[in-house]
C-alpha cells in the first residue's frame, strides 16, 4: 500500500467501537494506523472495481459468444 507523503491534522468525531474493530481486523498497532489502512483498503478496492468494470466492458464489446454448456444461464 502507498505510504502517505504529507500528513495533516484532522479532527473527526468517529465511533470508537468501529475504530477498535478495524484496528483488530487490520492488525494495526494504533488507531491512526487502522484508519490509514482502512482508507488504503477503500482506495485499492475502488481501483480494483474500476479495472474490473473496464475489463468487463471490453469483454462484452468484443462480441465473443458464450456457450452455456451446463444450461444454467437460462434464456
Amino acid at each position: 500500500m502507498a505510504t502517505a507523503t504529507k500528513r495533516t491534522h484532522k479532527h473527526f468525531q468517529l465511533d470508537s467501537a468501529k475504530i477498535k474493530r478495524a484496528q483488530r481486523a487490520l492488525h494495526a498497532k494504533t488507531e491512526t494506523e487502522a484508519i490509514e489502512r482502512a482508507l488504503d483498503f477503500a482506495i485499492a478496492e475502488h481501483e480494483k472495481n474500476r479495472l474490473t468494470l473496464e475489463a468487463t466492458e471490453r469483454f462484452v464489446k468484443s462480441g465473443i459468444e458464450i456457450k452455456d454448456v451446463y444450461g444454467t444461464l437460462g434464456g
